[in-house]
């Protein structure tokens, strides 16, 4: 999340981390969603970065980004825990 800033990215991934855990049906708490959110927008903003050159910019594509990275963690830790 590039360019905005550590309380910006705490809101964002705060907010994107909710959104994630809405769509895939989980039960997280505040901390969790905010963690899902940053760690989401970082891994999908790198593999944005190697696939296409770029990656979305500004607070509603790092919003759109950490939504789906977080939603890609969620899944993937249920994939390694046989529940999806």
């Amino acid at each position: 999340m590039s360019g905005l800033g550590w309380i910006g990215a705490i809101i964002i991934g705060g907010i994107a981390g909710w959104i994630a855990e809405k769509v895939m049906g989980a039960e997280h708490g505040i901390l969790t969603n905010i963690v899902l959110g940053i760690v989401g927008a970082i891994v999908l903003n790198f593999i944005l970065m190697l696939i296409l050159g770029a990656t979305l910019g500004g607070l509603i594509g790092q919003l759109i980004i950490g939504a789906i990275g977080a939603s890609l963690l969620i899944w993937g830790y249920r994939m390694v825990k046989g529940r999806a």
